[in-house]
């Protein structure tokens, strides 16, 4: 499984922002929602190798990795306005108690 945009997908998405962009735009009787989030998520991995690509994706957006709480989830966040692009890795600990609930 491919965890981020190939080449073509990545001018796809950007298209489909920008043509979502111009129908909202273009039709302003149709609702919007006042935020609206893109995530990223990182391969699997062991909890450093995710937090290592949190940090790369962080230096990439100009933004500063942290983890929040109380799931420890680390994340990078950079806001264009009320969009915010956002590249989160969930400890394997959490993923692991969220399998147990579900079981």
């Amino acid at each position: 499984m491919n965890y981020y945009a190939d080449d073509q997908e990545r001018v796809r998405l950007i298209a489909g922002l920008r043509d979502l962009a111009e129908f909202l735009a273009q039709n302003p009787q149709v609702p919007a929602p006042p935020y609206a989030d893109v995530l990223v998520f990182p391969p699997p991995g062991s909890n450093a190798e995710m937090f290592a690509e949190i940090d790369v994706i962080a230096a990439q957006i100009s933004a500063t990795a942290a983890a929040d709480e109380p799931g420890g989830h680390y994340r990078a966040v950079r806001h264009f306005g009320p969009v915010q692009y956002r590249a989160v890795a969930i400890p394997n600990s959490t993923r692991d108690d969220q399998g147990k609930e579900a079981e």
